[in-house]
Parts: C-alpha cells; structure tokens; sequence
C-alpha cells in the first residue's frame, strides 16, 4: 500500500470529531477520576495534600479539585480549550515533581516511580499539544478583529 492510500485510510479512521473527543476524554481521563473521588472524600483530598508534603488546608483540596474538573470540562467542552490544557500542564507539571521524586528512592519503588514521573511529562506534553493546536486552529491575527 502506498504512503497516499494509507494516510488516507488513517484520516478516515481518526479524524471524525468522535475520536477527537474520545482521544480529549482519554487525556483528561484521571483528572476527571481524581477530582470525582476527592469531591466524595473530601477528608481523603485534604490527607493526600499532607501525604505529598502540601499543606494539609480545605480551601487547598477544594482549589485542586475545581481545578481537576473545570479544566478538564474546558478541554472537553472546546470552550478555552487552550487555557484548560495550559491548566493541566500547569498543574500535572508541579504535582509531578511533588509526588514522584524518584531521584531519593531506591530499589523497585525508584524505577515505578521514575516511570510515573515520565509517564506524566507525557501529559504535560500531549496538554501542550491541545493548547498549540487550539490556538493554532484560530485566527488570531490583528487584521482578524
């Protein structure tokens, strides 16, 4: 099959709005999940703030929730896109180097937390690439206004 045919198999296959939005789902995926689970054990968020070392404040664990839930609604629902993606970034990129500091462990708990810690650089990255090409699918030019 020539490189033509098979991009053009691969476009009818992925392209559908669908799977963007189950690609965008998946993405957000544990962020959902997380902030579902500390809503209906809000005592369990405010002890895994001091578990990470955080302090252990309410205002603190209800912030990390509507953050957890809002942004991933802004992804999902298009609305600020970009600004829900830097969000995530943002976020999953401080809470990275807060909860999987491999760089002090040793033995088997070293290398899954070194996974964990890289496994999430990749969602800070695929968060970087919907807030590019949220912005990039806009015009955004002055001469647009």
């Amino acid at each position: 099959m020539e490189t033509a045919s098979l991009d053009r198999v691969a476009a009818s296959l992925l392209t559908p709005p669908i799977v963007r939005w189950v690609a965008l789902l998946g993405l957000c995926a544990a962020y959902l999940q997380g902030g579902i689970n500390k809503a209906l054990d809000f005592s369990g968020a405010v002890a895994e703030l001091a578990h990470f070392g955080m302090p252990p404040l309410p205002a603190l664990a209800a912030a990390v929730i509507v953050l957890e839930l809002g942004a991933s609604l802004l992804i999902l629902a298009g609305r600020l896109r970009w600004l829900g993606a830097l969000a995530l970034a943002g976020f999953t990129l401080f809470a990275t180097f807060v909860a999987n500091r491999y760089w002090t462990m040793a033995g088997p708990e070293r290398a899954m937390t070194a996974n964990a810690f890289y496994e999430h650089l990749g969602l800070v990255g695929g968060f970087l690439l919907v807030a590019w090409h949220d912005l990039k699918s806009r015009d955004l030019s002055p001469s647009a206004s």
